[in-house]
């Protein structure tokens, strides 16, 4: 990737037209600040490009609905004929009151407890458990019936280590030399293993995930009469738009896919239903958190921007040093020094030394500037807290038309304190 010198930047939104006339100021004095923006052609889009991505007949794409839950984006997603993927009863809820039904949801579980299996049970709804144990505990309580289960296949990658979700070094799946002891339990409570599933870790793409999939194909073999392979998501969105960062290449994932997929249903045997499990292809790129500088300090040698748009608001940058674009629109009338860019942190409002947003960006900021933190559209709002006491931002979404539609409100002071009861 060839880097545009320091302080030379895309306009990201402009080449969207991600705003559809909106001014971000406008945005801001109508909802408060900060604020979770969402362009409804965006997310569309990006369902098709998953809806579309391999022309194998019996394909379907599973939203990980944890990746942005808010209702209205998750009726949009089944309107464009995806089904859903959960990890809780509480996303089970939202999926369900977003018009999916339960066999249009599969629950990919981790650690959970009985009762919360009864109630995806109680709902009709496939659960994928992801231990030895957790087969077990599913067998007593479900004897007779169908079940699938998420290996590990010993392949791991992603952006960060907290989201490495195979291999060795990670909590999730089993590995394939406990299949022997799989099989035991299945017999021992009559259950039919209907599907697998597996999942690498997050911003992949490559010779890694194929790797992946290879390995989970040769575990499928060892197990007659699959219904559904299930491949895992993962895959990488370009964060670094302002410097040149390219999308990902869908045709040549739609060719490696569809080979490995023909291979495995002639030697299968059986028209066997792929599936894929994108959160963050679909989500990312169609929001944007705005926010606002209150302050700008200098500590030492080191400059700081400090915003509204605490971890409690956004904590990708805090828990993944995830780098996100930042956009600038200025509301004050100070020209000073307009066009001179400097090396500064942009950092949020919480009492906590690692609240940030970005670190050492060449940017000119002022006190009441707006900020656009793009690509905030995947586990941004879904992270977000109440820590220190503040409420959450609102969300806005931009149809199609151009139209504004506020799609959750944002929360008032009292709402953090209404379920605590005071003796």
């Amino acid at each position: 990737m060839k880097a545009l010198p320091k302080g030379e930047t895309i306009n990201v939104t402009e080449n969207l037209n991600f705003y559809a006339g909106h001014e971000p100021k406008n945005l801001i004095e109508k909802y408060e600040s900060p604020l979770y923006v969402y362009n409804e052609n965006i997310f569309r889009q990006k369902c098709k490009d998953m809806k579309n991505i391999v022309s194998y007949e019996n394909f379907q794409v599973n939203y990980a609905i944890k990746a942005n839950t808010n209702l209205t984006l998750l009726s949009i997603a089944r309107e464009e004929g995806l089904c859903a993927d959960v990890s809780s009863s509480g996303e089970i809820v939202a999926a369900m009151a977003a018009g999916f039904l339960p066999n249009e949801i599969i629950f990919i579980a981790n650690n959970i407890s009985a009762k919360e299996m009864l109630f995806a049970i109680e709902k009709g709804i496939l659960i994928s458990v992801d231990s030895i144990s957790q087969l077990e505990t599913y067998g007593k309580i479900a004897k007779g019936s169908n079940v699938a289960i998420r290996f590990n296949s010993g392949i791991g990658g992603g952006h960060h280590e907290k989201v490495i979700t195979g291999g060795d070094g990670t909590k999730f799946g089993i590995m394939p030399e406990y299949i022997p002891q799989i099989k035991e339990i299945l017999k021992k409570y009559n259950l039919k293993l209907v599907g697998i599933n597996h999942h690498i870790g997050s911003q992949n793409w490559g010779d890694l995930y194929i790797d992946g999939v290879k390995e989970l194909l040769n575990i499928a073999y060892q197990f007659k009469d699959l219904e559904f392979i299930d491949l895992g998501g993962g895959f990488a969105i370009p964060y670094n738009k302002q410097n040149g960062e390219k999308p990902l290449n869908l045709e040549v994932l739609k060719q490696l896919l569809e080979s490995y997929m023909n291979e495995f249903k002639e030697s299968y045997g059986k028209n066997i239903k792929f599936m894929i499990e994108p959160g963050r292809y679909i989500a990312a790129e169609c929001g944007i958190v705005l926010g606002t500088v209150n302050s700008i300090k200098t500590n030492g040698e080191i400059k700081y921007a400090g915003t509204d748009v605490g971890f409690s608001v956004f904590a990708r940058p805090t828990l993944y040093d995830a780098h996100h674009d930042i956009e600038i629109y200025r509301q004050s009338n100070n020209s000073e020094a307009e066009n001179i860019k400097e090396e500064i942190n942009i950092v949020g409002n919480q009492c906590e030394s690692g609240d940030y947003i970005a670190k050492e960006r060449y940017l000119n900021l002022k006190e009441e500037d707006i900020i656009a933190i793009l690509d905030a559209g995947a586990y941004g709002y879904s992270m977000s807290s109440n820590y220190n006491h503040r409420p959450r931002p609102a969300e806005v979404l931009i149809r199609e038309d151009g139209s504004l539609e506020l799609i959750r409100k944002r929360e008032s002071l009292e709402d953090i304190i209404k379920n605590m009861i005071d003796l």
